[in-house]
């Protein structure tokens, strides 16, 4: 079986699926990403390939439609990446594909017999979910406008694919309602074994000092410190916390450049911008910025704390909220509807209302406290991610029944043609 995986920034969500089936007899994988993105990584058994960096949409381009364009080139540029092994006879059996960029416009047509498995990670909606969501960034009707055409490239998708796997039920519940039953709810998993407890874990701070499991350190992870995961409601709650508790550490994990919303309009980043406003309140000596980590680090991170701040606009679910229980901690959340899909208050973790910081500082506190009186928590929190979210035991059985329906399917297709 030949199954090509398609992401611009490979291997994204697909790297522990793609290791796994390449260890299963029979199956040979290739991989395709733009290679101005892709990290430099290795694969065994896997055959990678990649293409040129698309041209920008131009200048003249309506701004509504620049990602539609942009996502044409692009998968003009997967066409005639894999036209040369078409014509060498590779037809494959199976596509894995993330749609959003434009990747897979085409691959229906350039290989119609391919079974077409589509991760659905995002539909926009300009109310009810994260467009609108905090009143410190209100929307426009401009806003409105570009964010219903920014779906066009999935609405392209959705009418190409065979089936459809979206990470969460929150998620695959922003979809469209008439497609919403073909599109299976299947996260990327956890590697449970990785991310464990430690109780000999540490981690060296930037400025050189170690913490280890058991000292009293607050954590907070996110790919960028922006309003989209909570930060700034994280450092208006800080001065309460670090008055309250004067022996607490905090660790917070993450790059100054903004992944999703956009930039501070009058500082160089939401880091900075919050800093300012914080200015005279905190105690910078306590407060540690690690910038990005490598894996390593990062659960190391996780292992050594006491408490996890983790915030969310009703968006995208972060693995790190998922990477932390498993490790162990107790996760004190945003009652946001993606974070409340995993933890229960009071029975895997705390949750409290995104924009209260008082509760927040206040849950936080009492937790740092009385680090003991969580202990059930904790392990709850771990057993729901083994139970739900471990990637071998969970995650990758459900890709292989799903992998063999499919081909029952097609199978059954053809013999009834014959």
């Amino acid at each position: 079986m030949d199954v090509l995986f398609v992401h611009p920034n490979f291997p994204g969500q697909f790297r522990r699926l793609v290791g796994a089936l390449a260890q299963e007899q029979g199956v040979r994988i290739y991989t395709l990403g733009d290679q101005s993105w892709m990290p430099s990584f290795e694969l065994p058994g896997v055959t990678p390939l990649s293409y040129p960096a698309p041209e920008a949409a131009g200048e003249s381009t309506h701004p509504y439609v620049k990602s539609l364009e942009a996502g044409v080139r692009r998968g003009q540029q997967v066409v005639r990446t894999l036209l040369p092994l078409k014509h060498q006879g590779i037809e494959f059996d199976v596509i894995y594909i993330h749609p959003g960029w434009g990747d897979g416009l085409y691959l229906k047509d350039l290989f119609p017999n391919a079974l077409i498995i589509s991760l659905f990670e995002y539909y926009y909606r300009p109310r009810g979910s994260d467009l609108g969501f905090d009143p410190e960034f209100p929307l426009s009707f401009d806003d409105i406008f570009r964010v219903r055409t920014l779906n066009s490239i999935q609405h392209l998708a959705l009418e190409s694919f065979d089936i459809g796997i979206s990470p969460t039920a929150w998620q695959r519940s922003r979809y469209p309602e008439a497609y919403q039953h073909r599109l299976e709810c299947l996260h990327e998993g956890v590697d449970t074994e990785v991310a464990r407890p430690n109780a000999q874990a540490s981690f060296r701070l930037p400025n050189g000092t170690v913490l280890h499991a058991g000292d009293e350190v607050l954590t907070f992870v996110s790919r960028s410190l922006e309003p989209y995961r909570g930060f700034h409601q994280l450092m208006r709650a800080l001065p309460l916390i670090l008055k309250e508790r004067p022996d607490c550490q905090v660790v917070i994990v993450g790059q100054d450049a903004p992944s999703y919303g956009p930039a501070p309009q009058q500082d160089d980043s939401w880091r900075i911008k919050c800093l300012k406003e914080q200015e005279g309140k905190l105690d910078m000596n306590r407060i540690h910025f690690t910038g990005l980590l490598d894996f390593g680090d990062y659960i190391k991170v996780l292992q050594v704390s006491r408490v996890h701040v983790y915030l969310t606009y009703p968006f995208i679910l972060s693995w790190s909220m998922l990477e932390a229980m498993s490790a162990g901690c107790l996760v004190i959340g945003s009652d946001t509807e993606p974070v409340k899909e995993v933890i229960s208050h009071g029975n895997n973790g705390l949750l409290f209302p995104f924009f209260d910081t008082n509760a927040l500082s206040a849950l936080t506190t009492n937790a740092l406290a009385q680090p003991r009186d969580y202990d059930a928590m904790r392990q709850a929190a771990r057993l729901t991610i083994q139970t739900r979210y471990d990637f071998n035991t969970v995650i990758y059985p459900q890709h292989l029944d799903l992998l063999c329906s499919l081909r029952e399917q097609q199978k059954t297709s053809y013999e009834q043609v014959l």
